[in-house]
């Protein structure tokens, strides 16, 4: 049973989802804040943890800047919607993913999911049997493992987040075919969470800014306006 260190200053927040995590089999240690959460990491850390960025005391920033100086465990932050550019420096600092409030909880127990897939695939787990959504995907100078949550490109890892690293997946599982964004909507989120065109189009954007700093002329996600996007195989 794996272990998920919920911590937010929303009691309602840490109620309901630690609930939801509880039904599906996880064991939750809540915290009010960053600095309750800290002491009980530096006692045991659970094998994951979600943080609120914006909270009393140390802040879910600090918090995760603490802990990358010990641990690479999963970290999964929660943020408001006008939060974007906290979002980018949790993410270079060492968040794994992130998920906008207000969130489907269903959405977020996957992407928990996926990330200790991912960490199970590190510690040498691996399924027994293999499935289209697991197996290492090739694509010319392009390189998927989904259990290890992996990417690289000529060569050089790209560092994504989850829902980034599902939408690359989409669009290089058939190269050539076009994805519409609705299509793309279903991939990366779930039917209880409405986005508009530009959120997708915003996660396509910083998708290919990676890409391109592993490569400038990186070129193989094409955009057909008012259509959808594909991934041409180069």
């Amino acid at each position: 049973m794996s272990k998920i260190a919920l911590v937010d200053d929303d009691r309602n927040i840490l109620t309901s989802v630690s609930m939801t995590l509880e039904a599906e089999g996880f064991e939750v240690e809540t915290y009010n804040d960053g600095q309750q959460a800290l002491d009980a990491f530096n006692r045991k850390l659970p094998d994951m943890a979600v943080l609120d960025i914006k909270m009393p005391r140390m802040d879910g920033m600090d918090l995760l800047q603490r802990l990358r100086q010990k641990t690479t465990m999963p970290v999964i932050f929660l943020t408001s919607k006008d939060d974007e550019i906290d979002e980018v420096l949790g993410l270079r600092m060492g968040a794994d993913d992130y998920v906008k409030k207000p969130f489907s909880q269903r959405l977020l127990v996957e992407r928990i999911r996926t990330l200790l897939r991912r960490q199970d695939a590190e510690n040498g787990v691996v399924p027994a049997t293999e499935t289209e959504e697991t197996k290492v995907l090739q694509r010319g100078e392009l390189t998927m493992d989904p259990l290890r949550h992996a990417v690289t490109w000529k060569g050089q890892d790209v560092t994504l987040t989850v829902t980034e690293f599902l939408l690359l997946q989409a669009l290089a599982q058939r190269p050539g075919f076009v994805k519409s964004r609705d299509q793309l909507m279903d991939v990366a989120y779930d039917d209880q969470v409405y986005v508009d065109d530009r959120t997708i189009d915003s996660h396509i954007k910083r998708l290919r800014k990676k890409m391109r700093m592993a490569d400038s002329e990186f070129s193989a996600i094409e955009t057909l306006y008012g259509i959808g996007y594909r991934y041409n195989e180069e």
